[in-house]
Order: C-alpha cells, then sequence, then structure tokens
C-alpha cells in the first residue's frame, strides 16, 4: 500500500542532506563542548557555526540565538520569565494559539494572578487589530503572544503591524513562528519582535531541538540550572548533532525558498480545484491562509464523519483534522471553535498540508480516496 504523507504541519520528513550532515557530526565531533581540549572546541566550533548559520537567516545577531529542545519549551520560558523577571501584569493573546502558549499564560494567570485579555477572530480567523491597539493604550506591563501562521487552518497574522503597535506602547511582543519559519523570509532587523519560538522539525529537520530569538536588550533567568551553556540560560550539555542538522535544515530551506514556495502553491490550488469538482460546497476554513496549509470542512454524511480519518489511514492517506499535539481528543478542534458555527462545527474538517515532496499524483488519490468513501 502506498504511503501518502499530507500532515506537513504536524511534522516533515528529514532532507536528506540533514541526515547526512546529522550523521557526519556524530561520528566525527562527539567531544563534549564545554571539554577544554581540542576535541571539546571542536564540537564547540560546530555549535557556534550553526547559532551563526540561523542569525544569518533570520537576519539578527548570533548571540540572541538559544538553543532549546522544542518551541514548547522556549515559550514556556520565555512566557514565565517574562512575568516573574519582567514584572509583565498583563498578557495579550488570542484563543487560537497553539496550546503551547494557551496551557503557559493560564497556568501563569493561576500562579502569578496576572491579567490576560484575549483578542477575538472573525469566522475567517482574522484577528481583531483595533482591539489590540485599544487594549494596548491602557497602562500595565504588557506581553503579546501571537503566533505568525496558525497551526490549524493557516491564517496569516500581520506580525509587522503587531510588533509596530507593541513598540508603539512599549509593550514586549512574543511571536510563535514555528509554521512559518523556513518556509517564508523573517527579518528581524525591520520586525518589532522580542521573543521568537522554533522547531526544527517544521522545516524538514530533526525532532527534539528548536530555538529562541532572545532580542539582545532583554535578559531572562535561566530555565535550567547547571552549566554555562546557552548563556548559561539552559544548561546540559548541547546536542551538537541536532544543533547542527537544525541549521542545515533552516539554510537548506531559505536556499530553495522561491522554487520550492511556488511549487508547493501550485499544488495546493491544484487541490484546491480538484476538491471543489468533486464536492461543490466545500468551504475553507479562513482566509489568505499561509500556501502549505488547506482546512476545509467537506460536506459528507453525519454517519461517515467519525471514521474519515481511519478510513484514510487505511488507505495509507495521512491527514489530520488539526493540532497533532491533540489529535487523540475528541473535543472540537478549539481553533475552528472560534471561527465557525455550531451547525458547521460538526461537519468533518481536514487540514491537508503540503511539502515540496508532494505530487499532484497523490492529490489525485486523496481525492479519489474521499470521494469513495
Amino acid at each position: 500500500m502506498q504511503k501518502i504523507y499530507l500532515d506537513n504541519a504536524a511534522t516533515t520528513p528529514i532532507r536528506k542532506e540533514v541526515i547526512e550532515e546529522i550523521v557526519r557530526i556524530m561520528q566525527s565531533e562527539y567531544g563534549n563542548p564545554s571539554s577544554t581540549h581540542s576535541i571539546g572546541r571542536s564540537a564547540k566550533a560546530v555549535i557556534e557555526t550553526s547559532r551563526k548559520t540561523i542569525a544569518k537567516c533570520l537576519n539578527c545577531n548570533s548571540q540572541e540565538i538559544i538553543f532549546t529542545s522544542t518551541a514548547t519549551e522556549a515559550t514556556n520560558w520565555i512566557l514565565r520569565s517574562a512575568v516573574k523577571d519582567f514584572g509583565v501584569m498583563r498578557i495579550i493573546t488570542s484563543k487560537v494559539e497553539h496550546h503551547a502558549t494557551l496551557y503557559t499564560i493560564l497556568a501563569l494567570q493561576q500562579e502569578f494572578g496576572i491579567q490576560v485579555d484575549y483578542l477575538n477572530v472573525d469566522c475567517d480567523g482574522v484577528l481583531d487589530y483595533s482591539k489590540l491597539e485599544t487594549l494596548l493604550s491602557e497602562e500595565a506591563t504588557t506581553l503579546v503572544s501571537l503566533m505568525h501562521v496558525n497551526n490549524e487552518t493557516g491564517v496569516v497574522n500581520d506580525i509587522h503591524r503587531i510588533g509596530a503597535v507593541c513598540h508603539q506602547h512599549k509593550a514586549l511582543f512574543h511571536c510563535d513562528t514555528v509554521q512559518s519559519i523556513g518556509k517564508t523570509e523573517l527579518n528581524l532587523q525591520e520586525l518589532a519582535i522580542d521573543f521568537l519560538v522554533a522547531s526544527a522539525h517544521k522545516f524538514h529537520g530533526p525532532k527534539g531541538i528548536g530555538f529562541a530569538f532572545v532580542r539582545k536588550s532583554l535578559v531572562l533567568q535561566p530555565m535550567i540550572f547547571g552549566g554555562e551553556q546557552e548563556k548559561g540560560w539552559r544548561a546540559g550539555t548541547e546536542a551538537v548533532h541536532q544543533i547542527a542538522g537544525m541549521a542545515k535544515a533552516l539554510a537548506l530551506g531559505y536556499h530553495h525558498l522561491d522554487e520550492e514556495r511556488k511549487y508547493i502553491s501550485d499544488l495546493k490550488a491544484y487541490c484546491l480545484q480538484e476538491l471543489h469538482i468533486a464536492y461543490p460546497e466545500v468551504v475553507v476554513n479562513g482566509s489568505d491562509t499561509f500556501y502549505n496549509i488547506l482546512n476545509i470542512l467537506i460536506p459528507i454524511s453525519p454517519e461517515k464523519t467519525a471514521m474519515i480519518l481511519f478510513n484514510l489511514d487505511m488507505k495509507g492517506i495521512a491527514v489530520s483534522r488539526g493540532s497533532a499535539c491533540q489529535s487523540g481528543s475528541i473535543k472540537p478542534s478549539h481553533v475552528l471553535a472560534e471561527m465557525l458555527t455550531d451547525e458547521a462545527l460538526q461537519k468533518p474538517s481536514l487540514r491537508i498540508s503540503f511539502s515540496h515532496y508532494n505530487t499532484k499524483d497523490e492529490i489525485d488519490y486523496l481525492i479519489t480516496t474521499l470521494k469513495d468513501i
């Protein structure tokens, strides 16, 4: 049975060149980067070269890049430190953020009694930017936490606008760029972002490694205590091979960005065209969505709704109904619940997310299989 992977918003296949780089580093750079002998110094050089590579991709200072295990870890650290160390008394966010953000904020609200204000989104998933400006006009030490690209719908937030209004009102801006980094340009000299988080496995790199961007004027407290790794902010011996693999993946993503973005955009357009032919009443969730994510409502009978993902999986097709982090939940998507009517929420939603490894033949097979179901 053929396997068709259309769940690239959950994770991505590792590029061949990245695997080769990881294996090379594992074989040759086995030293502890904190050791002072030549073998340790060589491993340390790999880390710092990787840091410079990532910084070059984002147009920032290499010392502003801090390696973490995941974007989830980085978000937990940044939000907690902002409240504990910077005196943030209010966080502005939205209810369509990733749970890494939402659950961290809820925990901080319970622990420290901070004020939390949520921006609404409309039926297309678009933020209420006017409310953001109104809230920021009120005096309070504030952090704004809003993602760039929604991981379920692909709706793109205007982070240039958000950053500018945050800067104007002296509010900190934390941005989850997990779905966009490596897939679109991010110039941190032009964007007024204070904190950015990313995970390598979303841009064809290895799992278990990510990074945070922390604007150099800001000093956080350690997330893990111990040694002096990562400025003393994240103690523990670094995973040299993972870091090198992440840097390689990001550099390759940006090197091939134009050609792969066009290819994936055309593939998404073809998929939507064929879906409309098969299901004239299909509805796209979200407007002006990112080029590799397509979230749809399919008009099929209620008795077939519950088993649609199972049936697709049995045919070798991997898609999802939303975030992989909640794929085992029977609750409706918290993102779609903010956008859709109760009636629409009863219909099956599918998130189809593409990469440059996908083909039109795979899309044809998906459509045929859906029609058979």
